[in-house]
């Protein structure tokens, strides 16, 4: 058949068969009277398997190689294209991903493009300064990509730069929360601890919802971090998560200072010293346990915490007795 059917057959251009014939890929079976090429089936099946094998990646040169070399094997060729493929997905996943970045920046002209492109490669720097003058640039000079922002802050190790990262994040107010809560479920420890610091400096708003949420975060460290932000805010659903860090002994002075501040008035004030009271008389209560319950109460005004206390001050225990009657001649002196 003439190059006209073989085009029309399989799709490649005369063009395209010209150049395999050029790289000595295909050749025509003959010629015909007046000269024009002339191609067999076979001929026709090889630009096929051409055709299939530049679909899988393979160059020209590779391809000519694995039809003509009788002992050549796929697998390692196979193996290469398939480590190139996801360097080039990877490559290009991160170029979109930039680029839906600088256009969530919504920058106003090539200067701002330019100025947000830098922030980038600055918050991805191997030098801490760099990455810490990235995160505070300000959002007035620079605009700043949100999901930029947070990338960094869930993945910086060196304290300064996450502090400067959470100041900035702080400042773009409910633009950041939902993307932070999205690391809460991050496999990795530490991440789930960043996010939740993160959301912790984030005033109100979006970032209270979801601090409330992380309440009942299977990481005790993840509740605690949430009920200790809380406690500051006023929220009474902490309450529970901070009894439990205290007689745990974890971050319990925080704890107990996050209770004092719940308890601003007489209701919420007779409940948190009520729940004192309930752990202090649970079994798991004992030891330094119940000794860092009852210096909680100290810091609960109202009659309630004053009864408990005095009772305390007979308890069984001497350090907790001694304790709580300390205590009382504090609040009695005030």
């Amino acid at each position: 058949m003439l190059i006209g059917e073989v085009v029309r057959r399989s799709g490649v251009s005369a063009r395209m068969l010209r150049h395999y014939e050029s790289l000595g890929l295909v050749r025509p079976s003959g010629r015909t009277g007046s000269g024009y090429r002339e191609y067999s089936g076979e001929d026709v099946q090889r630009i096929f398997r051409i055709e299939s094998l530049r679909s899988l990646g393979l160059s020209l040169r590779e391809a000519g190689r694995a039809l003509d070399d009788p002992g050549f094997t796929p697998s390692a060729l196979v193996d290469d294209l398939i480590r190139h493929t996801r360097e080039r997905i990877a490559a290009e996943t991160e170029l979109l991903t930039r680029l839906r970045r600088i256009d969530a920046a919504d920058p106003a002209g090539w200067e701002d493009v330019l100025q947000v492109v830098a922030l980038l490669r600055a918050l991805a720097s191997k030098s801490a300064d760099a990455r810490q003058r990235a995160a505070l640039s300000s959002a007035d000079e620079v605009p700043v990509p949100v999901e930029a922002l947070v990338e960094a802050a869930l993945s910086e190790a060196e304290p300064n730069v996450a502090g400067a990262l959470r100041w900035a994040l702080a400042r773009l107010g409910d633009r950041g929360p939902a993307l932070l809560a999205e690391g809460l479920g991050s496999p990795v420890a530490a991440v789930r601890e960043r996010a939740v610091r993160s959301l912790a400096e984030i005033p109100d708003g979006e970032a209270t919802a979801q601090l409330r949420g992380a309440l009942a975060h299977s990481d005790v460290v993840v509740r605690g971090q949430a009920a200790l932000a809380l406690g500051t805010r006023g929220v009474a659903d902490a309450v529970p998560t901070l009894i439990d860090m205290i007689v745990a002994g974890r971050n319990d002075t925080d704890a107990a200072d996050a209770l004092s501040v719940l308890a601003g008035d007489s209701a919420t004030a007779d409940r948190i010293a009520a729940g004192l009271v309930d752990r202090l008389a649970h079994d798991s209560a004992e030891g330094p346990a119940r000794g860092r319950l009852t210096q909680a109460l100290a810091g609960i005004p109202g009659t309630r915490a004053s009864g408990a206390l005095g009772e305390l001050s007979h308890d069984a225990d001497r350090a907790v007795a001694l304790t709580a009657a300390y205590l009382l001649q504090l609040r009695d002196a005030r």
